[in-house]
């Protein structure tokens, strides 16, 4: 197999390519409640054959809890607006959608999100039973050699699978470069073409496992 492209490098620095917002909803609890009683989830991988993780619901927050977190993130990143992308070509585009994954149910994964479809990702903690470990990090290429690439999706390319020329690179490909505790009630906003993922799963039952709210703007 031929060496993968080295992507451009830029080093996530707080402030300026990732935001960490504590205590964001006023009453977390309550939003938990309603989602564990929720009965219209949609069971992704190993559940059914889906390419994406453990079960879904949408929407995650109400409007009124949606506008509050946006006028934290158009304050945080300086953004005059923020809006949501329609994805065309038939495709689902999960948007303030509540994701709950277990343990064994997946693994990290770097990724990027769509340029096409949004600038800004966000994630938003909301199980305060869940280890520091299931948050959130931010990866590099690790290039043959112990050689160290880069980590950022830019023009022409759309995501990680164009950048790369591949959707199925070997297992060491990636390196964890900087990581970003769970704590609940927390939202880890980030520029979305930075390589990312999740840093681990936990629990067997809806209360225990890894619970989030996931949101993608333009701005």
């Amino acid at each position: 197999m031929s060496e993968l492209p080295v992507l451009p490098y830029r080093k996530p620095t707080r402030g300026r390519d990732y935001w960490i917002l504590d205590d964001v909803l006023p009453d977390p609890d309550a939003v938990r409640a309603r989602h564990l009683a929720r009965e219209d989830w949609v069971q992704g991988y190993p559940h059914k054959p889906e390419p994406w993780p453990g079960m879904r619901a949408m929407p995650g927050l109400e409007p009124a809890e949606l506008a509050l977190v946006e006028r934290l993130v158009r304050k945080a990143t300086g953004a005059r607006r923020l809006w949501v992308e329609e994805a065309t070509g038939g495709g689902t585009f999960n948007h303030n959608c509540v994701q709950v994954v277990g343990e064994g149910e997946s693994e990290p994964r770097p990724h990027t999100d769509s340029r096409a479809l949004c600038r800004y990702a966000a994630v938003l903690y909301l199980n305060p039973g869940v280890p520091k470990d299931c948050g959130t990090a931010f990866y590099r290429q690790s290039m043959p050699g112990g050689r160290l690439g880069g980590n950022m999706v830019t023009a022409p390319h759309n995501n990680l699978v164009d950048a790369l020329g591949t959707r199925f690179v070997p297992p060491d490909s990636f390196t964890e470069d900087v990581r970003v505790p769970h704590k609940y009630n927390r939202l880890l906003l980030y520029s979305a073409n930075m390589m990312h993922s999740a840093t681990g799963y936990h629990g067997r039952t809806l209360e225990e496992k890894r619970m989030t709210a996931v949101f993608f703007w333009m701005a």
